[in-house]
């Protein structure tokens, strides 16, 4: 099933500003909600739905992203999302602030902390780079790469937070001209884990935690561009506790190649041919992102030609076919001549096939630039 449009899911226009979405998002969350819709599957996923489409919107960089590429700016391989791999952790865990104390006293949720009210904490992202050829941005690509990731140590232990009670939360109450007002607060001891360290082996830091280097398969889909980012879910470091892994950020490097440009969706190459080939026509090889292919070159080729090889390009991102590889001639005029040939030029200097007569299919440099872009 097709993804449904994050704003309208909301109930937003484009130009909705930031409190709008959030004021949206928190109409839509508590209306949803899995205390007030308790053993609801179809309003648990209508709580999840609203809560991808927070995460994207909420983000200046995300929602510039899904306003150009749509869904598939995130998740088009479907290893990747704005949030489209969040479960009810994540969720309570990034946004429990939006709902203040509608649930619960200080903001509490019973559906997004483990067993005794527990707060599941979520390990913090790692972000790497990767670099892609032309042909692999082209066709798509699985990548495994080496990352060396933060996991919980072998044989370390945990005990409940003798200041929260495992709760992950410390309550206050003070006194007040309204009366007696009670406010919640993230423990400092255990960060709002609701555990501590009892026991960790050597080598493991003050959470118990150690570095690990880990093979991790990322499947990255065609029409990528460079300087997107792609999120790979529980890839990232792990919490300590029951807390949850963070993700892994992964930020696409285009490289250059040697003989083709890309623009949006489309490739440039540059064709050089010779005077004599340019008169005569001729066939010739060129490179494209499958392989090379052999195109002609008509006879009386003009310099400034433009051939396009339709569905040659990128693969759009959002799922709208192909561009298209775009073929510039330029006749080569050579520098040097010897005797005989500059003889032969002289002789038909003032012959009439050699004038310049632009017909009206000759299209003007502007013309060809209109073309390029229509």
């Amino acid at each position: 099933m097709a993804k449904r449009d994050y704003y309208e899911i909301l109930g937003i226009s484009k130009s909705a500003t930031a409190a709008e979405i959030k004021k949206a998002y928190r109409k839509m969350a508590l209306k949803f909600h899995p205390d007030k819709n308790p053993d609801d599957k179809d309003a648990e996923s209508k709580f999840k739905e609203a809560a991808e489409a927070y995460e994207v919107l909420s983000n200046a960089d995300k929602k510039a992203r899904y306003d150009q590429f749509g869904h598939q700016a995130f998740d088009g391989s479907g290893g990747f999302g704005g949030g489209g791999n969040m479960n009810m952790d994540d969720i309570f865990s990034q946004f429990g602030d939006i709902f203040g104390g509608a649930f619960g006293g200080g903001g509490g949720f019973s559906g997004g902390f483990g067993g005794g009210g527990q707060r599941r904490v979520k390990g913090s992202n790692l972000r790497i780079r990767v670099k892609l050829t032309l042909e692999e941005i082209a066709n798509g690509v699985e990548k495994k790469i080496k990352v060396k990731r933060k996991v919980q140590a072998s044989g370390t232990t945990y005990k409940t937070c003798s200041t929260c009670h495992g709760t992950g939360q410390v309550t206050r109450v003070t006194n007040t001209i309204l009366g007696r007002m009670q406010t919640a607060a993230t423990c400092t001891s255990c960060g709002g884990a609701g555990q501590i360290i009892d026991k960790k082996p050597a080598g493991a830091d003050a959470h118990g935690l150690i570095i690990k280097e880990e093979t991790v398969s990322i499947k990255i889909p065609a029409g990528v561009v460079d300087g997107m980012q792609l999120k790979v879910a529980g890839k990232g470091n792990e919490a300590p506790g029951n807390g949850i892994s963070g993700d892994m950020l992964v930020a696409i490097e285009e490289q250059e190649h040697e003989t083709l440009q890309r623009e949006g969706d489309n490739l440039h190459y540059d064709l050089y041919v010779s005077l004599p080939d340019a008169v005569l026509g001729t066939s010739t090889e060129i490179d494209t992102v499958t392989g090379k292919v052999r195109i002609k070159v008509e006879a009386g080729v003009q310099s400034g030609k433009i051939l396009r090889l339709r569905g040659k390009g990128i693969p759009n991102i959002n799922g709208y076919g192909k561009g298209d590889l775009l073929v510039h001639v330029n006749v080569w005029t050579p520098k040097t001549l010897n005797k005989q040939q500059k003889d032969f030029f002289e002789t038909m200097r003032d012959d009439d096939h050699f004038m310049p007569k632009p017909e009206s299919t000759d299209k003007s440099f502007f013309e060809k630039v209109k073309d390029m872009f229509s």
